[in-house]
Formats: C-alpha cells, sequence, structure tokens
C-alpha cells in the first residue's frame, strides 16, 4: 500500500509530538492529580504546549485533525490555562493555512469587573465550537468548558484533546454525547519515555 506524501506527513507530526511529549511533558512518580486521583504517571503538557516548537507542531497537527473528524468550526478554545496554549496555536495555524478559526479560554469563575463573562475573547453567539483541553483524565474540565461555552450560546461539535490519559474521561465525555478526538495518548507517550 502507498502513503500518500500528506499522510506521511501526517503520520511523522504524530511521531514528533509523541516524542516531544514523552521527553519534556511526561514524569513518573508519585501525583495528585487535578481531579483528585494519584497517579504514578504525570503530564506536564504546557513544558510542551508553551514551547515554540511545541506551538508550532501543535497548530496544524490538531488542525489537521479537527479537518479529519470532519469538524466545520468557528472557534476553539477550552477551560484556563490548559486548554489556552493549544487553542492559540490552533487559531495560528488555521491564519497560515487560509481557513481562520478563532480561539478564546474559558474562565474557571465569572470576573466581578468588567463584564462579567465566562467565555472571554473573540468567541461569537452562534459559534460552532471545538472545545478544547489539554490533558483528560475524567473529563470534568472539559465538561465545565463545555457547559459555559454552551450558556454562551455556541454549538460545541466535539471536544479536542492534547493527551488521552485513558482514564474513563473520554467515555465519561462520550456519554455526555460529545464527540472526543485526542492528538496523543497515555499508552504512547509512556512507550517512548527513557
Amino acid at each position: 500500500m502507498t502513503t500518500s506524501p500528506d499522510t506521511a506527513s501526517t503520520h511523522a507530526d504524530h511521531d514528533r509530538l509523541v516524542a516531544m511529549l514523552a521527553e519534556r511533558s511526561a514524569r513518573r512518580g508519585q501525583f495528585t492529580l487535578a481531579s483528585g486521583r494519584q497517579s504514578t504517571f504525570y503530564i506536564d503538557a504546557r513544558l510542551t504546549t508553551m514551547s515554540p516548537d511545541g506551538l508550532a507542531l501543535i497548530g496544524p497537527v490538531a488542525l489537521d485533525t479537527i479537518a479529519r473528524a470532519g469538524w466545520e468550526i468557528d472557534s476553539v478554545g477550552g477551560l484556563t490555562l490548559g486548554a489556552d496554549p493549544v487553542s492559540y496555536a490552533i487559531a495560528y495555524a488555521s491564519a497560515l493555512a487560509g481557513r481562520p478559526v478563532r480561539a478564546f479560554t474559558v474562565r474557571k469563575e465569572a470576573k466581578v469587573h468588567g463584564t462579567g463573562k465566562l467565555v472571554e475573547g473573540p468567541f461569537r453567539e452562534g459559534d460552532r465550537v471545538v472545545a478544547i483541553e489539554d490533558t483528560i483524565t475524567t473529563g470534568g474540565s472539559a465538561l465545565r468548558a463545555v457547559e459555559a461555552i454552551r450558556n454562551a450560546g455556541g454549538t460545541v461539535v466535539g471536544v479536542l484533546a492534547l493527551v488521552d490519559r485513558e482514564e474513563g474521561g473520554r467515555e465519561t465525555l462520550e456519554a455526555a454525547g460529545l464527540q472526543v478526538v485526542s492528538l496523543a495518548t497515555a499508552t504512547e507517550i509512556i512507550a517512548r519515555m527513557s
């Protein structure tokens, strides 16, 4: 079977992303996760998502993944802080690709001053949105973001995670009627760790 150049470059970029996450973001030890769960494996995705080469790689890979999922969207965003760099990378890559997608952020709580909004940035009521998550464990953060987006008048077409920890979060989101795709899984990352 022949692999097209687009498919080959997509696989190469995916492999580079997994290797980057394994090298920079993954750690073994004893950790308490944001969900409160204990784990011997931790991903600090920000060590990858906030680096120049991480942003440059994540944006096009995520934009391609969104296109492959068949999601026609206006904007991307999720719960601050983890989703922010991923969303911004996608928006930047979309501008370079000539199919602009706006990025926004979802606050953890509404400001008590100014507009008091939970969803900040160029989000518009009626937007078709992909909710972004850096790491899915239980799915709780993504569900909070989805609720805020819907309350602001957005239609969530799916959830895109940088990493699926494969601990039930994907299934929780799917049980809530959401389509979920991830750029990498814990299994792939652990296999690449030194």
